[in-house]
């Protein structure tokens, strides 16, 4: 697992969705819930014409048994990135553990982390190595 390298697979489509939660980092400012800037970047998505799954669910497979409970990840981009939408107080261990439980779920290499509610925006980018 690598965070924040300078060779990783989807730099671009990262680069540009960072931009975006600048931009709404920008305008709508630190302190609002999470569902607030979820609304914010689907608003954006759309208005990009980026393809995108909001709230991606996806199965866990025990043994063969598909188990009750599932996994939610806020956004999957172009079927390429999950994108994890935060605001709380820095980004922690437990934040990358969610992320990396996504990326193995769904067979993806590049997961996102933004966080809204710090003065500045915070990104991380999960990396899975093959």
């Amino acid at each position: 697992m690598i965070y924040n390298t300078e060779e990783y697979p989807y730099q671009e489509e990262t680069y540009d969705l960072i931009g975006i939660a600048m931009e709404i980092h920008r305008v709508l400012g630190k302190g609002f819930l999470e569902v607030v800037y979820k609304d914010a970047l689907e608003y954006e998505l759309i208005e990009r014409g980026i393809r995108y799954e909001r709230e991606k669910e996806y199965s866990i497979n025990y043994k063969g048994v598909t188990l009750p409970h599932k996994f939610y990840a806020d956004f999957v981009i172009d079927s390429k990135i999950i994108l994890e939408i935060k605001s709380k107080l820095g980004v922690i261990e437990e934040h990358y553990a969610q992320v990396l439980n996504y990326l193995a779920i769904s067979k993806l290499q590049v997961g996102l982390i933004i966080n809204f509610h710090e003065r500045s925006l915070q990104h991380k980018r999960v990396v899975l190595t093959k």
